[in-house]
């Protein structure tokens, strides 16, 4: 085995590992220090509780060292295709450790964090990321795709706000909707016409015919999974921030003329 195939190996299951020691010990005991309300959450909710703190390290993790190899990394940007993937392989492995570890509990645990379109999206991004890990193949885009994790931390929040009991017209509720709503839009919809225009610009080019066709299988079809997904979801929390919105304005033009009658 190459020195670098092993490291990533030794990274993959260290984030394994490591995810693992976070949902069972690491996210319990930091929890009942810093939220005296995890106490007296039910098993269900410190189940889902812990899943996504584990969710959020990852997400923090994993986006700062991608958006580093994004600024940075001149022979990812040169050769998307072929370019040296070393960091990018390192990022990929953190990210399959933790992909791995979230599965096995999200199905251990179907009846309190099981979601189908989870095991998709995360069966599908294993998939893809198989080539990378062992043939180092397309650095730029798996990169790319490693981006909609900044969303993720927003997303988790919305679910702890909730747990906590913060109404979903308070301040911390409306602040953080809004930037779940803007920050998924920016890292998961917006980008797509960036992500497939530079797909394009590869189509046909003889580092394109150099993939094999498995990879450029999994490259396209694990794409537009994940983008069909991404709009699903996009589409459930636009409809739910309006919502909120409205809600939140209906509330205070109530308690304006509330106040007038009272004057």
């Amino acid at each position: 085995m190459e020195p670098l195939s092993l490291v990533v190996l030794l990274v993959s299951v260290g984030s394994f590992l490591s995810s693992q020691w976070l949902f069972h010990r690491g996210s319990p005991w930091l929890s009942e220090r810093l939220t005296p309300a995890f106490l007296t959450l039910n098993h269900t909710q410190r189940t889902e509780w812990n899943s996504r703190a584990v969710s959020t390290v990852h997400a923090l993790v994993v986006g700062l060292l991608c958006l580093y190899i994004l600024l940075f990394d001149e022979a990812v940007k040169k050769d998307p295709v072929w370019g040296d993937p070393t960091l990018v392989k390192l990022n990929v492995g953190i990210t399959t450790g933790y992909l791995i570890s979230d599965l096995l509990l999200m199905l251990y645990f179907w009846d309190f964090i099981g979601e189908k379109y989870f095991v998709i999206h995360h069966l599908a991004a294993l998939y893809a990321y198989y080539y990378v890990l062992n043939q180092g193949l397309l650095p730029y885009f798996a990169n790319f795709r490693l981006l909609s994790e900044f969303s993720t931390p927003f997303v988790n929040q919305r679910w702890f706000l909730q747990v906590l009991g913060y109404h979903k017209l308070s301040k911390q509720s409306l602040v953080n909707g809004v930037a779940m709503a803007f920050s998924f839009f920016l890292v998961r919809i917006a980008v797509i016409p960036v992500y497939y225009s530079h797909m394009y610009s590869v189509y046909g080019t003889e580092a394109f015919y150099r993939l094999p066709l498995g990879a450029r299988s999994a490259w396209l079809l694990c794409s537009l999974c994940l983008d069909v997904m991404n709009v699903m979801w996009m589409r459930r929390i636009l409809r739910g921030c309006l919502k909120v919105l409205r809600s939140s304005r209906c509330q205070k033009a109530t308690m304006k003329m509330g106040s007038r009658k009272m004057d």
